[in-house]
Formats: structure tokens, C-alpha cells, sequence
């Protein structure tokens, strides 16, 4: 937390439609809580500052990836907690923009599903 949208928004659950099942949410009272509850798992920080790309990353099944807000990243204290290989960027074409959260979200999550060799795929 902050989360700077509503769980229980109607839009949210709609954008979620038949996935909510299959997803376990747990909301930390803030950072330094979800990193005690992330123990040793191997942490990402999802960011346009960085210089490795995501698609250069070897990723595990256990990995945890944290992004920051659509409109100002990862808080700075956060981010600082970061080593710089443990910062990723998707890349991007220098004049657009960045692609929005639930697109980076995407994007991350179908790389590491792909490099676990699409696990439990039909």
C-alpha cells in the first residue's frame, strides 16, 4: 500500500473477469512488509531507468517482480533497494512512450512463463 486504485473496484474486477480464481492477492502495509513476505526469492524491479533489458534476464519460477506506478515508477526508497542487475526495463522505441502498467505486467509475466518452457500450457 498505497495502491492508488480500489480493490473492489467494479472496473478492476471486470478487467480480472475469469482470472480472479486462479490468482492469490495479498496486500502489504508497505514495502519493507512485502519484502519480509518475499524472503530469499529472487526480487525484480520493473523500471525505465534501467539498463538490462528483461529479455536478457535468466529468470526463475519462484522470481518476484515489482513495479512502481503508471505515471511515476517505483518510489526512489524502493528502487534503492534494487541492486542494478536486479533492475529491468522493458525496451522501447526512444520516442514512445513507456507501455502502461497492465502492459508491462503482461509483457514480464509471458517472459518468465516463456522461459519456464510455457509450464502447464494447453
Amino acid at each position: 500500500e498505497p495502491l492508488g486504485f480500489k480493490l473492489d473496484d467494479r472496473e478492476l474486477k471486470r478487467a480480472g473477469l475469469d482470472y480472479h480464481e486462479y490468482a492469490r492477492l495479498i496486500v502489504h502495509a508497505d514495502w519493507a512488509h512485502c519484502r519480509a513476505a518475499l524472503g530469499t526469492r529472487r526480487r525484480y524491479a520493473l523500471t525505465t531507468r534501467a539498463t538490462r533489458s528483461l529479455f536478457d534476464c535468466a529468470l526463475g519460477a519462484d522470481d518476484a517482480f515489482v513495479f512502481g506506478s503508471e505515471t511515476a515508477g517505483l518510489a526512489q526508497d524502493v528502487l534503492a533497494d534494487f541492486a542494478q542487475d536486479a533492475r529491468l526495463r522493458i525496451p522501447m522505441r526512444p520516442a514512445l512512450r513507456s507501455l502502461n502498467l497492465s502492459n508491462a505486467v503482461a509483457v514480464t509475466v509471458y517472459e518468465a512463463w516463456r522461459q519456464a518452457g510455457f509450464a502447464e500450457a494447453v
